[in-house]
Formats: C-alpha cells, sequence, structure tokens
C-alpha cells in the first residue's frame, strides 16, 4: 500500500501592518528647517552682541588702553573719572536739554499731522507717504544737505537767500555762530524732518483703530466742536500710543550722533565754535580716538542705565502697562 505525500502548504503570513507615524514623526523636517535657518542667526546674536556686551562691561573694569584683552584690573576707576570728568557732564547737560526741547516738539507735530491727515477724505494716502518718506533717510544724509544746501554759509545757501528775501544782507554762518546758538536750529529742524513722519504714522495708526461708533454717540450728546472730541475721546484713546511714542522719543534722543557729529565736525576738537558733543561723541572720541576702551565701555554702560533709569520713571508717571481697574483703585 503506497502513501502519496501531500505537499506541505506554504505559509502565508498575514497583511504586513506598518507601524503608525510617531506625534512629532512628520514635524522633524520642519524643525530642522527651523533649526537651520535660526541658528545661524541665533549664533550671530549671541556671539556679536551679548558677548559683546558681556566684554564691553569687563573691559569698563580694566584700564584697556590700546586694547581690548582683560587683566589690567583698576576697579571702578573709569566709572569715577568718567563721572568726574567736566567735558561728561557737559555733554550730560546737552543731551538733556536736547531731549527736553525734541521730545515734546516732535510729539505734538507728530500728533497734530496725524490727526490732520486722518481728517482728509481725499489724498490720505498721498500726505502719510510723503511725511513718512524723510524717515526712511539716512540721518548721515540728512545732516549733511542741511549743512552744505540749506544752511550753509555761503550767499546761495536756502537759508541765507530767505534771510536775503527778507532784508537781511549779510550772510549767516549757521553752524559757526555760537553767540546766539545758532547751530541748535540746524540740528532741532534736521531731527524734526527725519523723525515727525514716522511718529506721525504710529499715531495715525492708533487713531483709525478708535470705533467710529464712539464719535457718533459724542455728536449724538451734543459734542460738535472737534476739539471737544479731541479731548474726550482721541485723546483718551490714544493713552498707549502716546506712552509708547514718548519711550522712543527718550531713547532715541539720548542716542544722538550722527547729526551732531557731521554738523559740528569741525569743532568738535575743542578749538572754539559751538561745542555740540553728546555722550554718544564724547565716548565715540574717547574709544576710537584716544583708544581708551575701558573709559568708553564705562561710559556706554553709564548711557545704558541713564536710558532704563528715564524710560522707567517715565512708564511709571504714564501708568503704562496698568488696566482700567488698577487705576481706578
Amino acid at each position: 500500500m503506497t502513501t502519496t505525500a501531500t505537499p506541505a502548504r506554504p505559509r502565508t503570513r498575514g497583511p504586513h501592518r506598518r507601524r503608525a507615524p510617531g506625534r512629532w514623526a512628520g514635524r522633524r523636517p520642519a524643525w530642522r528647517a527651523f533649526l537651520l535657518l535660526t541658528l545661524p542667526m541665533v549664533a550671530g546674536l549671541f556671539v556679536f552682541k551679548y558677548v559683546a556686551i558681556g566684554w564691553g562691561l569687563l573691559l569698563s573694569f580694566n584700564d584697556a588702553r590700546g586694547t581690548i584683552s582683560l587683566g589690567n584690573w583698576n576697579g571702578t576707576e573709569n566709572y569715577q573719572r568718567l563721572l568726574s570728568d567736566p567735558a561728561f557732564i557737559r555733554s550730560l547737560v546737552t543731551i538733556l536739554l536736547f531731549t527736553l526741547f525734541i521730545v515734546p516738539v516732535t510729539f505734538v507735530l507728530a500728533l497734530g499731522l496725524a490727526v490732520l491727515v486722518n481728517r482728509l477724505r481725499g489724498g490720505r494716502a498721498f500726505f502719510r507717504t510723503t511725511f513718512f518718506i524723510p524717515a526712511a533717510v539716512s540721518y548721515v544724509v540728512g545732516a549733511l544737505v542741511w549743512k552744505m544746501s540749506l544752511f550753509s554759509g555761503t550767499p546761495s545757501g536756502v537759508a541765507n537767500s530767505l534771510a536775503y528775501l527778507l532784508g537781511y544782507q549779510d550772510s549767516i554762518g549757521w553752524v559757526a555762530t555760537v553767540d546766539p546758538p545758532l547751530y541748535w536750529i540746524v540740528l532741532v529742524t534736521v531731527r524734526l524732518w527725519l523723525q515727525t513722519g514716522f511718529y506721525m504714522i504710529l499715531f495715525l495708526a492708533g487713531i483709525q483703530q478708535i470705533p467710529a461708533q464712539l464719535y457718533e454717540a459724542a455728536r449724538v450728546d451734543g459734542a460738535e466742536s472737534e476739539i471737544r472730541l479731541f479731548r474726550h475721546i482721541t485723546w483718551p484713546m490714544l493713552r498707549n500710543t502716546s506712552v509708547a511714542v514718548t519711550l522712543l522719543l527718550i531713547i532715541n534722543a539720548f542716542q544722538a550722533f550722527d547729526e551732531f557729529y557731521n554738523i559740528l565736525a569741525s569743532n568738535l576738537s575743542g578749538l572754539g565754535g559751538a561745542d555740540g558733543r553728546t555722550p554718544l561723541i564724547y565716548l565715540f572720541l574717547t574709544a576710537l580716538g584716544e583708544q581708551n576702551y575701558g573709559a568708553g565701555s564705562a561710559g556706554a554702560f553709564v548711557i545704558t542705565v541713564l536710558i532704563v533709569v528715564f524710560t522707567l520713571l517715565q512708564g511709571r508717571f504714564a501708568g503704562f502697562g496698568r488696566t482700567a481697574e488698577e487705576e481706578g483703585r
């Protein structure tokens, strides 16, 4: 009796089950792209900004003349010498006076222009762009145009030509005249021309965020005067914008350098003429002129502390960041 062997059936495997992708599997390419794009910027920011700030702080406690190496520690001698230097104190007085004048004047001009432009029914975009264009001009270029064209001491200068039309026959040296200090007219007007348009845009953005229903309700209640509308609606609603603009103006005023240096470049050596040294010009001449990097670093941190103190005080008095409930208490 013969038996026939039945062929073995091949084992069949069930359908292959793929593992479900993990939660972060689809996000890995995005994270890799994010790190690839941001790491160079973060590394550059860390090295060229934060490391430089830390190194400058250490330099301010060193007698670093002609070198940026550490090791010759002198404690707070740089700070003591700086705060006892009459030239540095005079530069602080100069920038304080400049700040006290330029901040409120720019604030009022920018707010007034924003209100006027917002009331226009046509051509609003044209005037908005026209007033903003000077903000895109370099401070160096603006200062040189003011010095060499508008307020040049030659008879062909724009300011002298206008003075001649008004009956003044002699040419005026606007930059070189110290008594009276006419050079301040040049410095103030160029700063106003360069920055007023930028802050006008900020105010204009704040005004356009005010609901129109508030003005309609006020008119229904009898407030027809534009002055009353501005006083009771526009001005209170622009509070946060006003505080932010003031903070920016104070910081920018303390950082004044370009227009002072380029307009008064021939008078910064102390050989007569207008003394327009701001703290940054003083530090520039100390660090790069005398190559006293320790004193220059110390002065930079003194100016930083002053800016922070003025900013915090202004924000404190204005109540920036406080809610209406906190103010009502």
